[in-house]
């Protein structure tokens, strides 16, 4: 695909004030822009770059000519679990979703329909593999707990579950087989997302040696992304918005390399607003990472101000979701409807198996 370039014609507006309306976050997306299948191979998937003058079109596989020598990558190592399960409470059929894990037998969930169930209800998805409701709870969620010992767990995961796709990438029959290996980065390691670090899908081994060849590091960290990054925002006013929570975790190791990459003078890019959100998480006022294990709600919307992270590659987003929010206030809200209203006119794909974007951040 030949590079194109666009200046940024910005309209001179008076900033937003806050209360931010969930509505100022809204956009149209005609259908058939929602990508179903993912690019194929992984790093042909087309780019926009963001920066604060301009809209760059580019592919994954542009990465190391777009980033600078000494550019820090931070990767979500999370492993998606096979979280979607089908069981039977009696002769009513009910669908799981894992959300997330509070201990080793016990998880939130999604059900459906969730309104059949009640607490101390068993939850049969094999003769030897089934769950007691032990609550359920205002916003949907039910609390179970497994019948197996916790190790045993994932493996049962694995022989009765399937891929957790989105509700938007449809398939008649549940997740085909493609989507286990696809729907998982090339680098996944510790078990634990209900739905992948989606910037993450698009790199392969071949492209990680480009990038290393071009004097680009990376390091990982871990955010067990739970299905609540689907969930759409409702409320009125986004202040008024609870945050799902997640587990993460940054090593000393990995602290160590991003702080020393700071010192340096090194651009910190996060590969996906999971680690974004993580870095941001545990950095304290000065920006100086903090080695953590912890369960993080951060809510990044306009005038968050960025103690981390310099870039930020991610997919494209849903309209009145968190995730834009995070985005807008990362490079800039009229920057991101212009470049969004733009992604539509040019037929990017978007969501989880869609294309990407690289955002330089800008903050209005």
């Amino acid at each position: 695909m030949a590079t194109q370039c666009y200046v940024l014609i910005m309209k001179v507006q008076p900033p937003f004030q806050t209360p931010w309306r969930t509505d100022d976050f809204d956009f149209v997306l005609p259908p058939q822009h929602i990508a179903q299948r993912a690019v194929e191979p992984r790093d042909h998937a087309r780019l926009l770059h963001v920066t604060p003058s301009k809209l760059g079109d580019y592919q994954v596989f542009d990465l190391p000519r777009l980033l600078k020598a000494g550019d820090l990558l931070v990767m979500n190592d999370t492993k998606v679990i096979p979280a979607r399960l089908h069981g039977q409470r009696g002769a009513v059929k009910i669908e799981i979703l894992l959300h997330k894990k509070e201990k080793l037998q016990q998880w939130l969930a999604f059900a459906r329909p969730g309104k059949r169930l009640h607490v101390g209800d068993v939850i049969v998805f094999a003769p030897t593999f089934t769950a007691n409701v032990l609550a359920k709870y205002e916003n949907g969620q039910i609390l179970i707990e497994f019948n197996v010992p916790g190790p045993d767990i994932f493996s049962l995961l694995h022989l009765y579950g399937e891929p957790p796709l989105p509700p938007y990438i449809k398939r008649e029959e549940g997740a085909a087989k493609q989507d286990q290996e696809r729907y998982q980065t090339i680098y996944a390691k510790h078990e634990g997302a209900v739905a992948a670090p989606t910037a993450g899908l698009h790199f392969t081994t071949d492209l990680l040696n480009n990038l290393k060849t071009a004097g680009i590091s990376y390091v990982p960290v871990t955010l067990h992304v739970g299905a609540g990054t689907f969930m759409p925002v409702k409320v009125d006013f986004i202040e008024d918005h609870v945050m799902h929570e997640e587990w993460g975790e940054i090593t000393h190791v990995a602290a160590e390399q991003i702080n020393q990459a700071r010192k340096e003078g090194r651009r910190i890019v996060a590969v996906g607003t999971t680690s974004l959100r993580l870095l941001e998480s545990a950095a304290d006022e000065t920006g100086c990472i903090k080695p953590t294990s912890y369960n993080t709600k951060l809510f990044i919307t306009p005038g968050y101000p960025f103690k981390v992270v310099d870039a930020l590659m991610t997919n494209f987003h849903l309209p009145r979701s968190t995730l834009f929010m995070l985005v807008s206030a990362f490079a800039g809200f009229e920057r991101m409807r212009m470049a969004y209203e733009y992604a539509i006119m040019q037929n990017y794909r978007f969501y989880s198996y869609g294309d990407a974007t690289l955002l330089e951040r800008f903050q209005e």
